[in-house]
């Protein structure tokens, strides 16, 4: 089921990442997700540009399982436990070798970068969990 906002928050956090993975920088459109910093039914999940970021299918499924952090530094943060897990190429390099790697792609403009505050909150529950 997709929301009505839907289609113009990606055309737009597109456009801002210049369809690259914010995490990997990844290219193809087809493999991208515009994902949501807050989530959209949170009363502080906008439907903006500034909640939002470029992320391949894998860095935004790990982002919303809580595997994957990003901090509002902009610096990428793997869960403890899942950096003590062994496992193959694509978990090694793709996931676990990003741990404390700064975003690969950020928005050039100030009003389209993640907003800090979002990032913040989102940071403090993946820490938590």
């Amino acid at each position: 089921r997709q929301r009505v906002h839907q289609p113009v928050f990606r055309s737009m956090v597109m456009l801002a990442y210049e369809t690259q993975c914010a995490v990997c920088s990844l290219r193809h459109s087809q493999l991208l997700d515009a994902a949501h910093i807050v989530d959209d039914s949170h009363e502080a999940g906008i439907a903006a540009v500034r909640n939002g970021l470029a992320l391949c299918k894998i860095h935004h499924a790990a982002y919303d399982a809580g595997i994957l952090g990003i901090s509002p530094d902009l610096v990428v943060g793997i869960r403890h436990d899942i950096l003590a897990e062994v496992d193959g190429p694509l978990f090694e390099h793709g996931i676990k070798g990003l741990h404390g790697q700064p975003l690969m792609v950020v928005p050039r403009r100030q009003a389209q970068k993640p907003d800090r505050e979002l990032l913040a909150w989102r940071y403090d529950r993946f820490l938590s969990a």
